[in-house]
């Protein structure tokens, strides 16, 4: 018997029960006449009376003024809804301080669609681990300035309308339209400057708007663009790979056998992170109004990041010498982990290993759509859109030095639990003087490219009868969908070494990780990014063209997944004096082209051969088909009071490189990742329940309760594979997470609540609990899902009269499993963030804003169990000082 399903049917056959004995022919709630809202008064205002009249569980944020949120970042500004959580990563470079990812309801960004004006949008990263080997289906934010934004809609029930993608939910990014602007001419602009006081750096941001239309209304074309540059930096402490256990066989356990099964950090590090973020694109959009019952538009947008990076990291090099090496007496073994140890220095092992890699970094987004709104009758309407899509990351050069040092010069720790870093240290020479051997590797093109053609066709036939059923809606969608990762080129290295060792070099800045604490090397010296670059690139040869076993064709890197997707919907809408509903199902048919490599030691296995080793050309294929159902009912119990019931399933598929990538691993501990062809799609039924009471204008309280049951889950375990490694030049075992299926589930409560103080002033406040486990069992003996964050709690408060404006938020979500690091799962601990903002209104043209965030300068803590952690990242505060004019 398949309980979920018969659990979905009696839901939604009580929302249908429940429905057909109300009170009838009420007419139903009209969508919102478009307006301009100014100020953030009439912006909660407008998002409440979107969000009361939905008949589906939405949430919605409306610009304070034509394209400017409550905050600098989309992302940024959705985490202050109940039920989302934020992520500034998409894999494993760390906490930064702006918001990239968006996710629903304790459970990962992969499951969580992102829409623009309800289409799909290409997206990519600037990271490398993120451009090959952790791609997933959520969109990079980063790409996505606030100036195009008029408004952002997150559906939390699902509809059969809705496109399918989204378990957990749908944001839909909302651009503006240049027939909806009130004036004939509208210009705005804004100068404005960024101060990352960590970085000691002001940058400036530029955007501008310009919209016609004709005193007919008929015709309108709209351009916006923005030009934002902006330095960070980063410090941190990391232990990249997490601790390792000492094992019966390694040398150590020989003479400490009270050793074996401990835990030991592989790598301690210093870690030095900067980078340039330039962001510049635009949007044009026209509008052309042939007749009175057709609508035609046309849409291009793009938007480029570069984001040039170098990271330093200076570490402890536990993976050379504890497998076999005793520490000195004296050492504590605490909850199986080696807390405390001392290493006389031994001549000839190095212990400390020290990597400073400059990347060349960019990613982009673009889209064009054209759009047609045709009012076939007063009953019928049908709307057509067709576009296309592409993201693109690239890192097209590395920079890579990876040298040894304090040889002979023994070292020492002392953990203090998950909460603070390690305080540690080694001896010896650590100056470029001291250096014993120097390695590269990486010098290769990395590109990521997604793709995405589709065309929509969809009805509305009204019904005015006074009948119950108030309207259909129906349609079709068809999209084909290519994801990939390319390496085709890079670089074979020659004697960089003679040519670097004596290039330029500066240090760490003065007061280096002052606000993470602990007792770490910090006076540390660098090769400046001009002098590593001069020496990889003079003193390497591009290799390009050549596909040969003499060739630098990385193809372990290489994957592509084709997907080619049909679906077709109807949804009946519902109506009654005092109630409304809608009851649809959606039919989804996908097919699946997965094509990667094996890596192989025979060469009569191999199809395809290259400097880095020989492999397999494998293809698989997958048809998914599915009726996804859903129903929503909307009860206005009176004038203020509101309640919602909604149930449905939906469907997310496996993310990218889950099922396509190739095996992939870091050579320093033998640990990496690859993908899983035969993952089947997340399958999710859902049922939810809200209560809203409006009891005042601009005033709510709600409560609500959900319920995700997840079946074929995303989760990870670990296999040993043969991988090619740039260090010895031959195959050795790695230890590969991989991705499988495990169901899971999610139950949890919403809690919301709005309310202006008198004229002027304003508070806010939400709470979410999310209780989220599955099956499956990690290394750690837990059983929790991905992302989950069991409390997540916003505040906030404003004040504004017809000159000034001011609010300010503090956000606080608690820990969260991430996944794998290595071998070992890893969390982020619980974090908060506060911002705040002032604005003056100076003319009717001339307003300014000066914004702060992360004005806590919170410290991102990660971790692997209570005793052991991962790292600590400090990104300091930003500040922006912001000019608008208006014609």
């Amino acid at each position: 018997m398949n309980t979920r399903k018969t659990l979905l049917s009696a839901a939604i056959v009580s929302c249908i029960a429940f429905s057909a004995h109300a009170q009838q022919a009420a007419p139903t709630a009209t969508d919102l006449d478009t307006v301009t809202v100014t100020g953030i008064r009439g912006s909660m205002e407008k998002s409440l009376d979107t969000k009361r009249e939905a008949n589906a569980r939405v949430e919605v944020v409306t610009a304070e003024d034509v394209g400017k949120l409550p905050a600098h970042n989309v992302a940024d500004t959705l985490q202050r809804l109940p039920g989302v959580n934020i992520s500034s990563s998409s894999a494993d470079e760390g906490g930064f301080d702006e918001a990239d990812r968006v996710s629903l309801r304790g459970t990962s960004p992969s499951l969580t669609q992102t829409l623009i004006n309800g289409h799909t949008v290409g997206s990519a990263d600037w990271f490398v681990l993120s451009q090959g080997n952790n791609v997933g289906r959520s969109v990079s934010y980063s790409l996505l300035p606030s100036e195009l934004v008029s408004s952002v809609e997150v559906n939390k029930s699902s509809q059969a309308k809705l496109q399918d993608g989204g378990t957990t939910g749908t944001v839909n990014i909302i651009t503006r339209k240049p027939l909806e602007f009130s004036k004939q001419f509208t210009a705005e602009g804004s100068i404005g400057m960024v101060r990352s006081d960590q970085a000691k750096s002001n940058d400036p941001q530029y955007s501008a708007l310009f919209n016609y239309k004709n005193e007919e209304n008929t015709f309108g074309v709209m351009v916006q663009g923005f030009s934002q540059k902006r330095e960070l930096r980063r410090e941190a402490q990391e232990i990249p790979g997490g601790f390792f256990q000492i094992g019966p066989k390694d040398p150590v356990a020989l003479t400490n056998p009270d050793l074996i099964g401990v835990n030991v950090p592989g790598l301690l590090g210093s870690t030095l992170f900067e980078q340039t973020r330039e962001r510049k694109g635009g949007l044009v959009s026209l509008q052309f109004k042939p007749t009175d019952t057709l609508t035609l538009g046309l849409n291009g947008f793009s938007s480029e990041l570069k984001a040039n990076n170098y990271n330093r990291n200076f570490m402890m090099f536990g993976n050379s010498f504890a497998k076999v090496q005793a520490p000195n007496p004296g050492y504590v073994v605490k909850d199986g982990v080696l807390t405390n140890a001392t290493y006389a220095g031994v001549p000839g092992t190095n212990y400390a290993v020290y990597d400073m890699i400059y990347r060349e970094s960019k990613a982009k987004s673009s889209y064009v759509t054209f759009d047609a709104d045709w009012q076939i009758s007063d009953s019928l309407t049908a709307k057509f859109q067709a576009g296309s899509t592409k993201g693109t990351g690239e890192t097209p050069r590395q920079y890579i030095a990876e040298v040894t040092l304090a040889g002979g010069g023994g070292a020492s720790w002392a953990t203090h639990g998950s909460g603070s870093p390690i305080d540690w240290n080694v001896g010896g020479d650590l100056s470029p003087n001291g250096v014993t051997s120097f390695g590269t590797w990486g010098n290769q093109q990395v590109t990521a490219e997604d793709k995405e053609k589709w065309a929509t066709l969809d009805f509305n036939q009204y019904f005015n009868d006074g009948g119950v059923l108030s309207s259909l809606d129906f349609g079709v969608r068809f999209a084909d969908h290519k994801r990939e990762a390319l390496s085709p080129e890079g670089a074979t290295p020659g004697d960089i070494w003679s040519a670097l060792k004596n290039g330029a070099t500066s240090n760490y800045p003065n007061g280096f990780a002052g606000d993470i604490g602990g007792t770490f090397p910090r006076n540390i010296w660098y090769f400046t990014p001009g002098a590593l670059k001069e020496a990889v690139t003079n003193n390497s040869t591009w290799l390009a063209g050549n596909d040969g076993p003499t060739g630098r064709h990385n193809y372990g890197a290489e994957w592509r997944v084709k997907e080619k997707n049909f679906a077709g919907y109807v949804q009946a809408n519902f109506r009654g004096d005092w109630w409304s509903g809608n009851l649809g199902l959606r039919y989804v048919n996908i097919k699946q082209d997965i094509d990667t490599y094996n890596a192989v030691s025979n060469a009569a296995d191999a199809d395809v051969s290259s400097l880095f080793g020989m492999w397999e050309r494998m293809a698989f294929q997958n048809k998914r088909k599915r009726v996804l159902p859903s129903a929503n009912i909307k009860f206005d119990l009176d004038d203020n009071l509101v309640l919602r019931v909604a149930a449905s399933q939906t469907q997310t598929l496996p993310d990218y490189s889950a099922l396509g990538a190739s095996s992939y691993g870091s050579d320093l501990n033998r640990t990496g990742g690859g993908g899983n062809p035969n993952l089947k799609p997340t399958l999710s039924t859902n049922l939810d329940a809200n209560l809203e009471w409006y009891f005042m204008p601009r005033g709510l309280l709600s409560i609500g309760a959900y319920h995700m049951d997840l079946k074929d889950y995303i989760a990870f375990d670990v296999v040993s594979r043969q991988l090619y490694s740039e260090l010895t030049n031959q195959l050795e075992t790695y230890q590969i997470s991989t991705p499988i299926n495990a169901d899971g589930k999610v139950t949890g409560v919403e809690v919301a609540y709005e309310q202006p103080i008198g004229e002027y002033f304003g508070v806010n406040a939400n709470y979410t609990y999310a209780n989220g486990t599955t099956a499956h069992t990690w290394s750690d003996g837990s059983h929790n899902l991905l992302g989950t964050s069991k409390n997540t709690y916003n505040v906030g408060a404003y004040f504004e009269n017809e000159r000034f404006g001011a609010r300010v938020s503090y956000t606080h979500r608690s820990s969260f499993l991430i996944s794998l690091s290595g071998t070992n799962p890893y969390y982020q601990d619980d974090f908060g963030t506060l911002s705040a903002s002032l604005s003056f209104k100076a003319t009717d043209w001339l307003s300014i804003s000066l914004d702060g965030l992360n004005l806590n300068n919170p410290t991102y803590k990660y971790y692997q169990t209570a005793a052991i952690p991962t790292s600590f990242y400090s990104n300091g505060r930003q500040y922006y000082l912001n000019f608008r004019f208006k014609y």
